[in-house]
């Protein structure tokens, strides 16, 4: 199995993610039911409405799977690191192996607060991997915001 390109595995579930990283944390409401946001995330069809193309080595987010993801030529490369299925929070992260244009984890997480709202929340810690993300820091940077939007937006459907 081939390593991941970065040292903190799983440090998305941590209070504070890892220093020499950049950080995204962001949490949006979600129209309709949590079981119909997790299934969205579940079955990588978030990804899909964001606009990639998927190949995954199976039908559902699960540990150890692994996903490329596609946007137009660029490949990215992730493995499945944990998953969550509690009753009222469900989602995934996963982590970046090599020919991923960054290093790090992003984690995807829906859940139900105290008051019955259903959320989506996207925390991701990334570094540059790759010479053409390096070379073209402020730019990967807003397409890795951009991207991060258009997967909350796909779950806010």
């Amino acid at each position: 199995m081939q390593p991941f390109t970065y040292v903190n595995v799983g440090a998305t579930r941590d209070a504070e993610m890892p220093a020499g990283y950049r950080h995204v944390d962001r949490d949006v409401a979600v129209e309709g039911s949590l079981d119909q946001a997790a299934e969205r995330l579940m079955t990588w069809q978030m990804h899909r409405d964001a606009g990639l193309r998927v190949d995954a080595g199976a039908d559902r987010a699960a540990p150890g799977v692994e996903v490329t993801l596609h946007l137009l030529v660029v490949r990215i490369l992730c493995r499945v690191i944990y998953v969550l299925d509690e009753p009222d929070r469900r989602g995934f992260a996963y982590g970046t192996l090599a020919g991923h244009p960054e290093q790090g984890e992003e984690a995807f997480e829906v859940y139900r607060t105290a008051e019955g709202a259903v959320r989506a929340r996207i925390r991701a810690f990334s570094r540059p991997a790759t010479l053409l993300t390096k070379v073209g820091g402020p730019v990967a940077t807003l397409v890795q915001d951009f991207m991060t939007g258009r997967y909350l937006r796909a779950l806010q459907k």
